[in-house]
């Protein structure tokens, strides 16, 4: 089973992981989940994150094949639009992301039919799909759940989980979004879990439970031995009871609203107004 060569980048303000997947010095690259930095306060962005990606790329002479997204988030601003500026590269989704589009579109009241909605990504990524990547193969698997729109890439031994699952000491992702489903996600995980025990599983997010340093890297093995949601349950049922009864506590994300109005047009910004200045919507009484 081939070894993909991965650098990953901790986003500290968002607790975002993103990850660069490449076959070998000099070869092809994907970078899975990237972060555009975003001050709430202030209103102000910034591509500092994404241009330490950038940078990388050109230090190993990595010719970028790929922008993906493991799902629409609801919990950072996506920096995939002004990487596709910078790089050429295209942007890659789970091919359910329309029904996200429709539900939040409505939300924000925009134009459905708006360009910058409809060709916000450039490739549509069902379950069983495959992209090459130099000597690498990118396989897809969906795992819907979370959103209606996960997918998992899975590259030799290594498979970008996305939201499904983080650290087994945090557990499993919340399902009380539009187009979540407890009883959808544990069926995903089952499928991430039925790789090999080996293959090493890269989260998105990692929000350090009792203080401790930010972690991204686990295997199958580890989830099964010791994932805190899944090693209480028995099944299905037990699961979809824990993970609704949780949910139903949560709190919406800090960034759910300026995230969603952006990532739904692949990670760009509003267009201007008549002033020349560009606004994010915040919805009253909506969530």
């Amino acid at each position: 089973m081939a070894t993909p060569l991965v650098q990953s980048f901790y986003h500290a303000d968002t607790d975002t992981i993103t990850h660069v997947v490449y076959d070998k010095p000099g070869g092809k690259a994907a970078i899975i989940d990237a972060v555009l930095d975003y001050d709430p306060n202030a209103g102000r962005t910034s591509t500092e994150s994404a241009d330490i990606l950038i940078a990388f790329l050109f230090e190993h002479r990595l010719d970028p094949a790929y922008i993906l997204e493991t799902h629409v988030h609801a919990d950072h601003l996506s920096a995939a639009h002004y990487l596709r500026e910078q790089l050429g590269a295209a942007i890659g989704i789970g091919d359910q992301v329309g029904s996200v589009i429709d539900h939040w579109a409505k939300v924000f009241n925009m134009d459905r039919e708006d360009q910058a909605l409809t060709t916000a990504f450039d490739l549509m990524l069902k379950d069983g799909d495959t992209l090459p990547l130099g000597d690498l193969t990118i396989e897809i698997l969906a795992t819907p759940g979370h959103t209606a729109t996960d997918i998992t890439f899975v590259i030799g031994d290594a498979a970008f989980i996305g939201d499904t699952m983080f650290m087994p000491d945090y557990g499993t992702a919340r399902t009380d979004f539009p187009g979540g489903n407890a009883k959808v996600l544990y069926q995903s995980i089952k499928k991430i879990l039925s790789l090999p025990a080996e293959t090493r599983l890269f989260m998105c997010h990692d929000y350090q439970p009792g203080g401790r340093d930010p972690a991204w890297l686990t295997s199958v093995a580890e989830q099964k031995a010791q994932n805190i949601h899944l090693s209480e349950i028995q099944g299905e049922k037990d699961f979809v009871t824990l993970r609704e009864g949780r949910d139903a506590n949560l709190a919406a994300p800090r960034l759910i609203l300026p995230s969603l109005q952006v990532n739904i047009r692949g990670g760009a910004l509003p267009a201007p107004e008549e002033n020349g200045s560009t606004y994010i919507k915040i919805p009253i009484n909506l969530l």
